[in-house]
């Protein structure tokens, strides 16, 4: 059985929005979601990096090299931000700077294989943890989370998700 949001001591619709589904919808994703990451950050921990910082390295070690400049704007922040960011975890052995093999003028900067195991063992502790939060649920609503997850996944990285291989098609209202 489903509960109201109040029930949940999720909060109500901000004032001003409509009040329809979708928008009822995005409220209880959005509180679902935030309450979801404080807790999974309380493993991190083990990884003994902050927020910036693991950030930082989950973007290099998922999405490949990259200039210090996209790595930025990746994580919306300004280059001198970014750059001690860098330098602290250039630091610690998680990353290097190289040179582009295409183009000599650019630097990228990559996870070092130390920063790939780190940042492996950190989300293998987050996703550890989530599966025990999600031990208890049903069949039926472990799918439907599942494809919600999917669906979610496939709104976010339109061009990069084969929608046929996640079995996901969208009807046009």
């Amino acid at each position: 059985m489903v509960k109201e949001l109040g029930q949940l001591g999720l909060p109500a619709l901000p004032a001003g929005l409509p009040a329809n589904p979708e928008y009822e919808t995005a409220n209880a994703l959005h509180s679902a979601a935030l309450r979801l990451l404080r807790r999974v950050r309380t493993v991190d921990a083990i990884m003994d990096l902050d927020g910036p910082r693991a950030s930082a390295l989950s973007v290099l070690v998922f999405g490949g090299p990259v200039p210090i400049g996209q790595l930025a704007e990746i994580e919306h922040v300004s280059a001198p931000a970014i750059t001690k960011t860098v330098t602290a975890l250039e630091a610690d052995g998680f990353v290097e700077r190289v040179r582009s093999a295409t183009d000599r003028r650019i630097v990228l900067v990559r996870a070092t294989p130390s920063g790939r195991a780190l940042l492996e063992r950190g989300r293998a502790a987050r996703v550890r943890l989530v599966a025990e939060i999600l031990s208890g649920m049903g069949v039926r609503d472990r799918r439907a989370l599942d494809r919600a997850a999917k669906v979610i996944a496939v709104l976010l990285e339109p061009d990069q998700v084969d929608h046929d291989a996640v079995g996901v098609k969208f009807r046009r209202s």
